[in-house]
């Protein structure tokens, strides 16, 4: 690349900086910021723990945002100093590494626009995701474990703490049902992109006849919501039972009643949590998915009514993927929604969601 292709570039870079500058309310965003700290500076601020734990969230993600924007600020303006250098004079090797920086500030600007993509209420939320195996017995439990393996890897590589809440064993292999809770930051935002049906295509590792299977497993993904919300659970409207788990554990959770079960009447939503060694820890833990899952459902009934609602819960049914992992006889994987695919399963497999992810978010934001 010569240096008039660099400076192309990079007027388009700034161009592009900008533009993602505005889209942040940067202004606003500071206002708030201000508000925050200020609100932590009282003496009951700590009164609320969840409250609290929450507002920190929000100020170090707050703070990591204009970091982020002067870091970038200061790079580009180096870099643009370095190439009306070479305008003047080409240094061979000044041009190679102000090329180098120039892909590196494309990246980060692009992760950046993808920030301003993450702007709804509950974005920046943990999130808690259900796997459930569709119809298909061993085959489907299969590819449970193997989609809660693709969100873990993914967890890994983007810094989210990953720990399972709950998980129910098929009868000879597999999950029938997996719960994951996904901590860091937007990791709901990100993770939204997966609700749904995923299709797998393979050759059966359990056929004898080595024959092409097709496999279904539903996602689930809401918000971890904090404890203090709208949404009131009245415990007349609860049903709670006891079991021992049938994970490990130690030989306290497996000769106590530990695990819980919680189901929500009027609702019919069922949560249930086995994975810390006492009862009350389950317990808190299955409340908390229980509200979460309850605001979720208020946030769509604010969106649409009844009606529509049952639509979109038949949509999640099986035929109706949103995105196809095929083995065999060729090597694909392809979101429904937004056409976006590429030939390497394995990395899609490894936790290489993002370019499905960043995909998701433009189209929903372009409707």
């Amino acid at each position: 690349m010569n240096i008039e292709n660099i400076g192309d570039e990079l007027a388009f870079l700034v161009e592009k900086f900008e533009l993602t500058k505005s889209c942040l309310n940067l202004e606003q965003t500071k206002e708030r910021l201000m508000a925050l700290l200020k609100e932590r500076e009282s003496l009951s601020f700590w009164n609320n723990l969840d409250y609290a734990m929450q507002t920190n969230k929000e100020i170090k993600s707050l703070q990591e945002l204009f970091d982020t924007v002067t870091k970038l600020q200061n790079q580009l303006t180096e870099l643009i100093k370095t190439v009306k250098e070479l305008e003047k004079d080409t240094d061979i090797e000044l041009l190679n590494l102000a090329f180098s920086e120039m892909l590196e500030l494309r990246e980060k600007i692009s992760e950046l626009n993808v920030r301003t993509l993450l702007d709804e209420k509950y974005d920046n939320n943990d999130a808690i995701i259900t796997i459930h195996a569709g119809a298909g017995g061993t085959e489907s439990q299969d590819w449970v474990v193997m989609l809660s393996r693709m969100y873990k890897m993914y967890s890994s590589k983007n810094g989210f703490d990953c720990s399972i809440v709950d998980k129910i064993e098929g009868n000879d292999a597999g999950l029938k049902t997996i719960v994951l809770w996904i901590k860091g930051e937007y990791a709901y935002g990100k993770l939204k992109s997966e609700m749904g049906v995923h299709r797998l295509v393979r050759i059966s590792p359990f056929d004898s006849n080595k024959r092409r299977h097709t496999s279904f497993a539903s996602v689930e993904v809401v918000p971890a919501i904090s404890k203090e919300t709208a949404v009131k659970v009245k415990q007349e409207d609860l049903r709670i039972d006891t079991y021992r788990s049938s994970g490990a554990g130690g030989q306290n959770v497996n000769k106590v009643e530990t695990a819980i079960r919680i189901t929500h009447i009027p609702t019919g939503i069922v949560v249930t949590c086995q994975n810390e060694r006492s009862q009350l820890q389950n317990r808190e833990n299955a409340m908390r998915i229980l509200t979460s899952k309850l605001v979720a459902l208020e946030e769509e009934k604010q969106r649409q009514n009844m009606n529509e609602i049952k639509g979109d819960l038949k949509r999640i049914e099986w035929g109706s993927q949103i995105r196809s992992y095929v083995f065999q006889p060729y090597t694909m994987v392809k979101d429904h929604r937004t056409d976006f695919e590429t030939s390497d399963v394995q990395a899609v497999m490894d936790g290489e969601l993002t370019p499905f992810i960043n995909e998701y978010l433009k189209k929903s934001h372009s409707k």
